[in-house]
């Protein structure tokens, strides 16, 4: 049984959800250390933390560092303090008791389960936000489930591609050995980055439906005016560059690039214009300094190329209908040609 576990909230301008989180993390049935990360926020959460969580530690950040830059400073805090797996929970969420109890056990029961994530509601709508992660030959992930009613078709304990950052356990001995998360990720994806890497690192990634929380879906994102959309372009290209095998980037790189180009013309549609364009420059700059961290990933893969593809979603993500769209008429037209 794992023994000394820390949940780690990073937080950025999130008073008003704060509390909640916070009070149902103290009410957890298993006993953990509480970190709290807070980006340089301008409101009061960082006297609400002081003033009325004293019990947890506080880690300030003097800048906003993103979602992936706040988790890495908790979870090098949990390092220091000796725990055997780090929990990450959005300030926007909150969580059943037994929560952890039930992340935890799972973890201690599979040593080779480098990730335990669960079922993640949207608040008060009875609909899932997440059952973990799926990435697909397309090179888009999505969240499992998303957007659909709970009628019990998640409740069985299986793998699954990857476990979302907003309400996940991830054991301290995988991240020593593939690293945190990447910071250039900043928010977005990133969670399906580090699944990634310890799919090809050979760890697994378990998906337990009696650990239940609830989530306020993007109530950080929708601060920031074009936020999705610019890390969105930016952060599926850096994704499939670092993870996918050298064997199937072909298969996948000409339909990444087809998908890609129609978000970025869509966006652009939506008066998105700036948002896309620019995210879509950076990532493309940002793919010559992931070559190194590319080949490391790859040169020091445990598992096959042929496992990978395997655990890839082959079709496009449910929400996907510009696209599906798009590959039907493909379809029919090739077929005209053949005949």
């Amino acid at each position: 049984m794992l023994q000394k576990i820390a949940v780690v909230v990073p937080n950025w301008n999130g008073e008003d959800s704060l509390g909640d989180c916070l009070d149902s993390l103290l009410k957890q049935s298993f006993k953990s250390t509480l970190i709290v990360v807070d980006n340089n926020s301008s409101d009061g959460s960082v006297d609400l933390v002081k003033k009325s969580y004293k019990q947890a530690e506080l880690v300030i950040n003097h800048k906003n560092i993103g979602f992936a830059g706040g988790v890495n400073s908790g979870i090098k805090k949990a390092m220091e303090l000796g725990c055997d797996a780090v929990a990450l929970f959005n300030n926007d969420a909150v969580a059943d008791k037994e929560w952890l109890k039930n992340l935890v056990s799972v973890m201690s029961a599979n040593k080779k389960a480098g990730v335990v994530t669960g079922k993640l509601m949207a608040e008060d709508s009875g609909k899932f936000d997440s059952t973990g992660d799926i990435y697909t030959i397309w090179g888009l992930p999505y969240p499992r489930g998303r957007g659909i009613k709970d009628n019990g078709q998640y409740d069985k304990p299986e793998e699954v591609f990857a476990g979302s950052g907003g309400a996940s356990l991830y054991r301290v001995s995988m991240l020593k050995e593939i690293g945190l998360f990447d910071e250039d990720f900043f928010a977005y994806y990133e969670d399906v980055d580090i699944g990634f890497r310890a799919q090809l690192a050979g760890w697994k990634v378990v998906y337990e439906p009696s650990a239940v929380a609830y989530h306020q879906i993007g109530a950080t994102s929708s601060k920031i005016k074009g936020f999705t959309t610019y890390q969105t372009m930016k952060n599926l290209q850096l994704l499939w560059y670092k993870n996918v095998p050298s064997k199937f980037m072909y298969k996948t790189g000409w339909r990444f690039f087809v998908a890609h180009t129609l978000f970025l013309f869509r966006a652009i549609s939506r008066g998105q214009a700036v948002s896309a364009i620019k995210g879509d420059l950076v990532g493309s700059w940002l793919l010559a300094k992931k070559r190194g961290e590319r080949k490391k990933i790859q040169a020091s893969k445990k598992v096959s190329d042929d496992y990978i593809w395997s655990i890839m979603l082959h079709d496009l993500p449910p929400n996907a209908k510009a696209l599906r769209s798009i590959k039907s008429r493909w379809w029919k037209i090739s077929r005209r040609k053949r005949a």
